[in-house]
């Protein structure tokens, strides 16, 4: 498997990091050994909404070409939306297997017509600009509609990474990511629709 997470300037750090520190320990089980993942973006850099620059992997790398594609969200988010360079980008994911976001990173997905006619969710004080983008936005912390997953706010992108390992390489896994991560939280707010 291989995941691109797609950052850009104004992104939420720990919207990224959350997802990131859990879905890389996929290569520690069997079933998903061999995982590989590439900080994609526009430019070779980003800085997030307070200020720290990350470097990144790969620039403007063909999307199509990842089995996962994450997308974080952030104040960047409001702006990007509309962004017709970036969105048109984001596009190249249309037939990935995989597309996650967590935040108002479901605002991009959204804006590039991956939520169309879907159930998602995103950060709870930003329900009403998801809404043009959707079936239905659901108020709760993870949504899953066929092969899109949406998460709420901030501190959902740990919970977000623990399920998509869950999903990846069974509970057991999920189970032993919690322990390696002193996670004690039960998950609560998931909703699937096949």
């Amino acid at each position: 498997m291989k995941i691109a997470f797609v950052l850009f300037d104004g992104l939420t750090f720990l919207d990224f990091a959350g997802f990131y520190d859990v879905i890389n320990r996929l290569n520690y089980f069997e079933q998903t050994k061999g995982t590989t993942w590439e900080t994609c973006a526009m430019t070779g850099q980003v800085t997030d909404e307070s200020g720290l620059t990350l470097k990144v992997d790969r620039v403007k790398p063909n999307l199509a070409e990842y089995d996962l594609v994450f997308v974080p969200g952030g104040m960047g988010t409001r702006k990007l939306r509309f962004d017709e360079a970036f969105i048109g980008w984001l596009r190249q994911a249309e037939n990935v297997s995989l597309k996650v976001s967590v935040c108002t990173g479901s605002l991009l997905m959204g804006a590039a017509g991956f939520l169309t006619g879907k159930k998602a969710t995103t950060h709870p004080n930003v329900y009403n600009l998801l809404e043009p983008y959707v079936a239905e936005v659901i108020q709760t912390r993870i949504v899953k509609d066929g092969n899109v997953i949406t998460a709420g706010g901030v501190a959902t992108s740990i919970d977000l990474g623990v399920y998509v390992v869950g999903l990846l390489a069974g509970e057991e896994a999920a189970a032993n990511v919690k322990l390696q991560i002193d996670y004690p939280y039960e998950m609560q707010g998931v909703v699937e629709n096949e």
